[in-house]
């Protein structure tokens, strides 16, 4: 293995999107919790929905939405679904939280650690240009990536393989000395289809998918890709 690039997934990876519960408690008590993780399911539920409905890889999905609007739509889905009432202040709040989603404890020293050695850096995610500028800039970690890749540019979104293609844009390096960092089973699942090396963030302890490749490697916080390359924190 001779990684040139570490290309990590945003949201759930190196953003946490459930430490959106505590404002979502303040604001509904009692449901903060049902209330992030439902948001969150509904979110990617519906990033497959538009993608599996329009998969033209040529032009990009005819229902594509940007994520931000998507995270949005998913949120006033939520509540409904908890029954809890919906207002506009409320809504405002939860998303600009959800702009400026907490970075794991780790991220920053992993990333230091990989920019010491000089290895390219990469963000692939669902995330449209702008939540993931404000993502990357309230975490303080714009000077530690190399890049920011957002799949809005192909207008479909992962694991779609033209979501995955759009890394070949930015960096040029082999598909399988590409280490894929994320915290999402099925995204990893994606990568590996498609041809990268795979690392999966089991931050929960959960068992990986029954279908597909198993990861090439697995940790439980992003401290194991420095294990994975045999680099000193």
């Amino acid at each position: 293995m001779a990684i040139q690039a570490v290309v990590f997934d945003a949201y759930g990876t190196l953003f946490d999107v459930y430490s959106i519960g505590a404002l979502a408690e303040r604001l509904y008590p009692g449901q903060g919790a049902a209330l992030s993780a439902l948001w969150r399911d509904k979110q990617i539920e519906y990033t497959r929905l538009i993608s599996l409905s329009d998969p033209d890889a040529e032009r990009g999905s005819s229902h594509y939405r940007p994520f931000w609007d998507l995270t949005r739509q998913s949120l006033r889905y939520a509540l409904q679904r908890l029954g809890l009432p919906l207002s506009e202040a409320n809504e405002e709040a939860l998303m600009a939280q959800y702009a400026q989603l907490s970075a794991f404890p780790e991220n920053r020293g992993v990333l230091e650690a990989l920019h010491r050695q000089g290895m390219t850096t990469a963000v692939l995610s669902n995330g449209n240009p702008e939540m993931l500028a404000s993502a990357v800039n309230s975490a303080g970690m714009g000077d530690l990536l190399d890049h920011v890749i957002s799949v809005d540019g192909v207008r479909q979104f992962k694991t779609m393989p033209v979501a995955y293609g759009e890394v070949a844009r930015h960096i040029a390096a082999e598909k399988t000395d590409v280490l894929f960092v994320s915290s999402n089973a099925w995204d990893v699942l994606g990568a590996a289809w498609f041809g990268f090396t795979t690392l999966w963030i089991n931050r929960q302890g959960l068992p990986f998918e029954t279908i597909g490749p198993r990861p090439e490697h697995t940790g439980a916080d992003l401290m194991a890709v420095l294990d994975v390359l045999g680099l000193a924190p």
